[in-house]
């Protein structure tokens, strides 16, 4: 099968990330990538607007990250975040604060802004950012119960994945990209791809 980077064949590709479902996307666009993580500060200035804050932690990530780059490495690094009416939701810190996260967005429209940034040492950092807006059926409280008692949501912003049975039940409607509210604008994450040098 022809491959989408035909240019960056042979060049170690580093996704900054354990996330199965950003390796998953990875796959799908056929790159084969060394997973890394390592603890960053993802703290952003108070003064910044809710959606802006993906990108900023997204760059803040590869600035952490140029250590292990050597000359003909690629970095992708991403940052997803959920806002709900100007508030940033990242990943509830306990099942208590996920069911809280969930009844807030019950019944709401919310965005959810994820960025990306493509790194090599030659060329820097390039990044994008995208956002989705999302709606959610009104969520009893037996659902959101039984929906973080499975674990699901407690490494997602926002506290649920649109790929799991919460996009299959709770979603009502989505304007832009799955994948970005998936955790990974793919469609900019390509054209950021196809301009490395």
């Amino acid at each position: 099968m022809p491959t989408l980077y035909p240019h960056l064949e042979g060049r170690r590709i580093v996704l900054a990330s354990q996330s199965p479902r950003r390796r998953e996307l990875m796959g799908m666009l056929g790159l084969h990538v060394e997973c890394m993580a390592r603890d960053v500060d993802e703290a952003w200035p108070p003064e910044m607007e809710g959606v802006e804050v993906a990108e900023f932690v997204a760059r803040k990530k590869a600035d952490a990250y140029m250590d292990v780059l050597g000359p003909s490495d690629v970095l992708i690094t991403g940052d997803t975040v959920v806002v709900l009416h100007g508030r940033v939701l990242e990943k509830p810190t306990d099942e208590a604060h996920a069911c809280e996260m969930l009844r807030a967005l019950s019944g709401q429209t919310h965005t959810v802004a994820s960025a990306v940034a493509v790194t090599t040492l030659e060329g820097g950092t390039q990044s994008a950012l995208d956002l989705c807006e999302v709606t959610f059926e009104t969520l009893d409280e037996s659902f959101i119960q039984s929906y973080v008692g499975t674990g699901s949501p407690m490494d997602k912003a926002g506290a649920y994945g649109v790929q799991d049975v919460m996009g299959l039940v709770g979603v009502t409607q989505l304007s832009g990209s799955f994948y970005t509210v998936m955790g990974m604008p793919t469609h900019r994450l390509h054209s950021l791809l196809l301009e490395v040098k």
